[in-house]
């Protein structure tokens, strides 16, 4: 077991505790924008679909219900713009990080291939890498990269923790790339639903990839936009030759969804009013702490898309850490997203009004 933990960094959320007793001895309690866990209810249709597939005593199919495939593939459709999306083109998954740190292995990568992904991301997919006791490495633009022995490309748009949004025409241009080097390319697209100042678009839309699914896929969760992250439910798309065979790993390691889950999935992906609802109140959240950082002489980049601000005070990100534990708020260092990150903090949307309004008060 020591040979595999042994790959494995440290886990970096154990590093805020300390800073956690801080902020919760503030009178008034602590605010949390740290990890970005959602706090508000899970929408009432959601929970019903889930109550009434309860009864389920046996196994559910690793390849999900006839009618969650067909939700998946609507929904692909309607809200990506996805065209002649057909069940081999999907596959459910046990919430996204599963995905994102077996992946590697699951494609069988190993000693002497290489996986990329952004400077600034989100740390599974190094931890995916070590795993698969693949190298890893990270770039700015991935054309950049040498394709030699490169298997693997990460893209996150919009970006945990920047909120950064990859254009149209740069996602085009990125996915011809690794084609023409046989790169396979994995997109990141769990905050796509969430676009404050850019529109993003998925590497599954037609105007991107040309109309084809070859040597593509795309990463998608119900965590954010439906509040599900307790559910643990998502999905990948795209192309079949990727998802077939691990279907079929996935199968022998019984990695499955539960039943009831793949029917609260059922609803959720059916139903948008509930995410509009839920975007709302992102948005009124965002502002109001947007304004509140800004005039406590903060500064922030990108955060065109996603739960997330990306701020600084342009001093090292530990310091800002400990000022705002001070003041009875946490949120993430920004070097848990890679030493980039080493004068920012991510500061998530993900509290109550209550305690949103706490932590602008503060400010």
């Amino acid at each position: 077991m020591s040979a595999v933990s042994d790959r494995l960094p440290t886990f970096p959320w154990d590093k805020l505790e300390p800073y956690k007793k801080t902020a919760a001895a503030h009178p008034d309690g602590i605010v949390d924008l740290s990890v970005g866990t959602p706090v508000d209810p899970v929408p009432e249709l959601v929970q019903k679909a889930l109550i009434d597939a309860a009864d389920s005593p046996g196994y559910p199919t690793v390849w999900g219900t006839p009618a969650l495939r067909d939700a998946i593939c609507g929904w692909l459709e309607r809200r990506l713009g996805a065209r002649e999306v057909t069940h081999r083109h999907v596959l459910p998954v046990v919430g996204s990080k599963e995905l994102v740190a077996w992946l590697p292995t699951q494609l069988g990568l190993g000693p002497g291939d290489r996986v990329a992904y952004p400077r600034l991301a989100y740390p599974t997919y190094e931890v995916g890498a070590r795993l698969a006791r693949a190298a890893y490495e990270t770039y700015d633009d991935p054309r950049d990269l040498d394709p030699a022995g490169l298997k693997l490309l990460w893209l996150n748009s919009p970006s945990n923790p920047t909120g950064q949004v990859l254009g149209k025409d740069e996602l085009t241009e990125i996915v011809a790339w690794a084609r023409a080097h046989g790169v396979l390319v994995v997109s990141d697209e769990c905050y796509l639903e969430l676009g404050w100042e850019a529109d993003p678009v998925s590497v599954l839309h037609p105007d991107v990839n040309g109309g084809s699914y070859d040597g593509i896929v795309a990463v998608h969760s119900l965590s954010k936009r439906s509040n599900l992250a307790g559910y643990r439910a998502a999905f990948i798309a795209g192309d079949p030759a990727v998802l077939g065979p691990l279907l079929e790993i996935r199968k022998h390691g019984g990695m499955m969804t539960s039943a009831p889950t793949q029917a609260a999935v059922v609803a959720a992906l059916g139903d948008d009013a509930h995410v509009h609802e839920q975007r709302a109140r992102y948005a009124a959240r965002r502002e109001a702490l947007r304004s509140a950082l800004l005039s406590h002489g903060f500064r922030i980049e990108h955060s065109e898309a996603s739960l997330y601000l990306w701020a600084t005070r342009d001093e090292p990100c530990w310091t800002t850490v400990a000022h705002l534990a001070g003041l009875g708020v946490l949120v993430a260092p920004g070097d848990f997203y890679g030493p980039a990150g080493e004068t920012f903090v991510r500061v998530a949307l993900t509290a109550t009004d209550e305690r949103i309004a706490a932590a602008v008060a503060r400010l």
